[in-house]
């Protein structure tokens, strides 16, 4: 009887562990390799962040954020279902231009140290984007080498699924992801 009762506890305790990973992982936070070279320099191809899927819904998002969404179904690479992970740019409202002489937010310039040119002008054809209430601009680091809002446009906020806020892999560059300091944009 004994047997039965510490076999019934055992079980008990795995299937309340699993469904607490699977709540976690589902509602909360998940891990998310990185699997493009859009990011680079700043995150590599084979390293893994982790996820935070919860408070974006209650704070939003800020610019510099990394969030990983389900690219538009609209791009011919979606339909394999990896979520894309890129930089936030332009929040909801806002007014984005980019061209030779870099890029603005609201008419006031922005400086981004994290950008990585490998080929290419280093210089961004123009373009031009107000956004929606609901809609974010995001580009890779690898300005060069990303499929970005540049080629799709804004993404809704509602596809995507959180904001990375650490690398965990590979040990040696592990490290928080901190969001560069933007000037203040009116």
């Amino acid at each position: 009887m004994r047997k039965r009762h510490l076999l019934i506890e055992i079980a008990q305790t795995v299937a309340l562990t699993v469904i607490a990973f699977y709540l976690l992982q589902a509602l909360v936070t998940q891990p998310f390799r990185v699997e493009q070279t859009s990011m680079q320099n700043s995150l590599q191809p084979g390293e893994y962040v982790m996820v935070d899927k919860l408070t974006p819904r209650f704070t939003g998002f800020s610019r510099g954020d990394v969030v990983i969404f389900r690219p538009p179904e609209s791009w011919p690479s979606s339909s394999d279902g990896t979520p894309y992970i890129k930089r936030v740019i332009g929040l909801p409202g806002e007014t984005i231009a980019i061209g030779p002489e870099g890029l603005t937010i609201n008419g006031t310039q922005v400086d981004e140290p994290y950008v990585y040119w490998n080929g290419g002008s280093g210089v961004e054809e123009a373009a031009t984007w107000t956004l929606g209430d609901e809609e974010l601009l995001v580009f890779g680091d690898h300005r060069s080498n990303s499929s970005d809002s540049r080629a799709y446009g804004a993404i809704p906020t509602s596809s995507v699924i959180g904001r990375a806020f650490v690398r965990y892999f590979p040990i040696d560059r592990m490290s928080f992801i901190v969001p560069p300091a933007y000037p203040i944009v009116p």
